[in-house]
């Protein structure tokens, strides 16, 4: 009996390591996501295009895989996968263009804002006052986006601008979220994800020509890499370990993402950062710790707040 609990407990402890590996590895693969942008010789909103589009087929197999059905969806799903798609490839486009305006740090913590926002719009909601560690939530987020936003206005009025795109990435993805929460649960994050691609696609593709942007890479590496490693790796890793950890772990994983970005963008691109960049980036990243954190409460959707 003795040891049936000991190998009990050792392939208990053995699952949870591999849960939080697959966490850490889904963030970090998803940290890459803005340097493979950079990388691509196609146009951001290209980029976005692509790493959609290649991932479909293996999203569909992933759905069925997971046992989700992709036929079968009522008009009114249908609609709000639609609608929900606007802003995912909005969010998307937003985001890549900014990617390549600002520094990579800045653009992952704006573009992965989402958690904040939906903290804010959970207040609008419950027409309720925050408490306790939500108005540190608020403060931190307020503080950390006005030092880098400052920051970024000092450097020049392009990384300014950049920081803005990102957060309309953020605003756009929240709105993404919060219109398909409801129907994620009913069909399952790889049934959805494969509709929205296929609404996102040519949405994307549309934006990248009225841009006059080059769609077709002559260097297929970073495009392969990027969807392999953000819609793929990232995405799947993450779906199958969410489900297993509290909202705080999640969040605090979460800011591996920004952490690995900074680090390129010094490592490869000399975005050097002052000592009140990173403060900035303190700040608003235990924002976003925070704010995951809320989501226990039943006021955010149970997704991670990442870039899909």
């Amino acid at each position: 009996m003795e040891k049936d609990g000991a190998s009990q407990e050792k392939l208990f402890d053995m699952r949870c390591a591999l849960l939080l590996a697959a966490l850490l590895g889904g963030n970090i693969a998803l940290a890459l996501g803005p340097w493979l942008v950079r990388l691509t010789d196609t146009g951001p909103v290209s980029a976005a295009f692509w790493r959609l589009f290649l991932a479909l087929p293996f999203l569909a197999v992933f759905a069925h895989m997971a046992g989700q059905k992709l036929s079968g969806m009522p008009r009114k799903t249908l609609v709000l996968v639609a609608i929900g798609s606007f802003a995912f490839a909005g969010d998307l486009a937003s985001w890549h263009i900014g990617i390549g305006m600002t520094r990579l740090g800045n653009a992952t913590l704006f573009g992965n804002a989402g958690s904040i926002i939906l903290l804010f719009w959970g207040f609008i909601i419950a027409r309720a006052l925050p408490r306790g560690a939500e108005w540190l939530a608020i403060v931190c987020a307020l503080a950390g986006a006005g030092i880098l936003l400052g920051r970024s206005l000092e450097i020049s009025a392009e990384t300014f601008a950049g920081d803005l795109f990102c957060i309309a990435a953020g605003l756009l993805y929240a709105v993404y979220l919060l219109t398909l929460q409801g129907e994620r649960a009913r069909f399952g994050s790889w049934s959805l994800l494969v509709w929205v691609s296929i609404f996102a696609c040519p949405v994307l593709l549309v934006i990248a020509l009225i841009l006059g942007e080059p769609v077709w890479p002559t260097n297929w590496t970073p495009v392969i890499v990027l969807f392999i490693t953000s819609q793929l790796i990232g995405q799947g890793l993450l779906v199958y370990s969410l489900g297993h950890f509290p909202p705080l772990v999640i969040g605090l994983a979460l800011l591996t993402q920004p952490a690995i970005a900074a680090v390129i963008g010094y490592s490869v691109f000399g975005e050097v950062l002052s000592p009140l960049d990173i403060g900035g980036m303190v700040l608003l990243g235990s924002a976003l710790v925070v704010a995951r954190a809320n989501s226990a409460r039943g006021s955010q959707p149970s997704n991670v707040s990442s870039k899909a």
